[in-house]
């Protein structure tokens, strides 16, 4: 089982580097809101996921 939570913790670290990295190149790109929504809605998942790994 702890590897299992620390797979899981691992996946939603990237989700949020994924995110933020999204986030930043849409913004150098010059914007679009595709990028923005896409990249808030992974760092969102992540932080949802490292904060229901952490209640347990």
């Amino acid at each position: 089982m702890r590897i299992y939570r620390l797979g899981v913790a691992l996946f939603a670290v990237v989700f949020v580097g994924l995110g933020f990295a999204l986030l930043v190149a849409t913004a150098l790109r010059g914007g679009g809101t595709v990028g923005f929504v896409l990249g808030a809605l992974f760092v969102a998942l992540g932080a949802a996921r490292l904060h229901l790994l952490r209640r347990r």
